[in-house]
């Protein structure tokens, strides 16, 4: 086989290949094996006339169609992991010589992946969530614990935000009682708006053991016209009753001997927490930014069909192997299927314009990937697959897929560059440092500790 690339307006190239007649005869012999399979001949078995026979009785018209239609695709195929050509769409084939015998030639033309240009990346500035643990903070994850170990005490006083009452309720709907809605002894605590019944806990704030409460409330449900008819009867207000948080306490209930002690485990990880989560903003919020800078136009519409069916593929891969039909998570996720497309399809659009960028920017600073860390990629896949490392190799050669995963590489080194020269601010716009987003090196700190033991 023998092929050319050839480049073409529209973002678009031609590939052209050449197969000798010699080359071609195997892919007309398979045509032919499968031909008499279909084919019924007197005097022979199903897929055992020989191709001179079926030649005889179909012509070879037939067969070479059947060739051209099978095994055309796999060259074009070949002719693309040769030249390394970035397809982005399926290409459109004609056949431009050989429809009846001699050699078989054909054109392919396709769209690829554009080139486009990228600036004023250099300096953005990009927002952050607080890294620093206040001491309010600490209280109230303290406070937590505490509530854990809280108790119940009845208090003969008007209800407040915050406690729970016990309840006689009877509801009516249209003068009919709703069951779901009617019950005796219930615990509820005020505030927490857990019916979701416009000014439900509004009624019960300020009551006493033994008020009634009568009111009215628009139904859950919008369509129902006419509201809910409340009874409510108090029986009992009851106050949260926090533990006091001394060191014996805490000794008691935790792994820690002083309150001091668990602040100080809080401390150490809610600062990684929040490093985490900061990390994880940045990142976001650079390749936002990043794609932003491409505009629509820029990209073609076959990048993002290709992105929607891939995210479309990989949602109903999980939901398979959660055991879960689309129909299911509709009615879970309260969706409807149009907004959950273009949900999807907006995505695509962004993860789309995020590629073009960072190739951009990769190419425009002469970022790239090397030898070693194709490698060290290709290792960790086989550690997670638990395979050798030369098999995944081999199969992802024979795929066509090693370029599709250096260029992922490429956009990974490229989105951290950007990352590392992005000027960091918290919300009221203070500069931070870099450095404070270094998570500390656990490892470092326990040799760190066994030195100081051992002097």
């Amino acid at each position: 086989m023998r092929s050319t690339v050839e480049s073409l307006e529209g973002n678009k190239v031609k590939v052209q290949v050449e197969l000798e007649e010699v080359e071609f005869e195997k892919d007309l012999d398979a045509a032919f094996a499968r031909l008499a399979k279909e084919v019924r001949l007197p005097g022979f078995r199903p897929g055992k006339a020989p191709r001179k026979v079926l030649e005889a009785r179909i012509g070879q018209g037939y067969a070479r169609e059947e060739a051209f239609r099978e095994a055309l695709p796999s060259y074009y195929s070949e002719a693309v992991k040769e030249h390394e050509v970035d397809v982005i769409a399926p290409p459109e084939i004609d056949i431009t010589g050989g429809q009846e015998d001699g050699v078989v030639t054909f054109d392919a033309v396709v769209e690829i992946r554009p080139t486009i240009e990228v600036s004023d990346y250099d300096e953005m500035e990009i927002e952050i969530p607080k890294l620093e643990v206040t001491d309010d903070d600490l209280d109230e994850a303290v406070d937590r614990m505490r509530n854990q170990f809280s108790e119940l005490e009845t208090v003969e006083r008007p209800a407040e935000a915050g406690d729970r009452v016990v309840i006689d309720i009877a509801a009516e709907h249209g003068d009919e009682p709703i069951p779901g809605m009617t019950t005796d002894d219930y615990n509820y605590e005020v505030g927490s708006e857990a019916t979701g019944i416009d000014g439900f806990d509004e009624q019960l704030l300020g009551a006493s053991a033994g008020d009634a409460v009568e009111f009215s409330a628009p139904h859950p449900d919008e369509e129902e016209d006419e509201p809910i008819s409340f009874s409510i009867t108090v029986t009992e207000v009851q106050e949260t009753v926090l533990p006091e948080p001394t060191d014996a306490w805490v000794e008691e209930n935790s792994e820690f001997a002083t309150l001091a002690d668990l602040r100080a485990d809080y401390l150490e990880k809610m600062s990684r927490s929040r490093v985490m989560q900061a990390q994880a903003s940045r990142r976001t919020a650079v390749a936002e930014r990043v794609a932003e800078m491409v505009t629509e136009d820029d990209v073609p519409s076959a990048m993002i069909d290709g992105e929607f069916e891939s995210r479309l593929q990989d949602m109903a891969m999980r939901l398979q192997a959660q055991g879960i039909s689309f129909e299911q998570y509709m009615q879970f996720s309260g969706q409807e299927p149009e907004a959950m497309m273009a949900e999807l399809r907006g995505q695509a659009a962004v993860s789309a314009k995020l590629d073009l960028a960072l190739r951009a920017i990769a190419a425009r600073e002469s970022i790239t990937v090397t030898d070693d860390e194709i490698e060290e990629e290709l290792d960790e896949v086989a550690d997670r697959f638990e395979r050798p490392i030369a098999e995944v190799k081999a199969e992802l050669v024979e795929a066509g897929q090693l370029p599709a995963v250096k260029a992922d590489l490429l956009k990974s080194k490229t989105l951290d560059w950007l990352i590392e020269r992005a000027k960091l601010v918290d919300e009221d716009g203070q500069s931070v440092s870099a450095d404070a987003l270094e998570m500390p090196d656990e490892e470092s700190e326990e040799d760190e500790e066994s030195e100081e033991d051992q002097t």
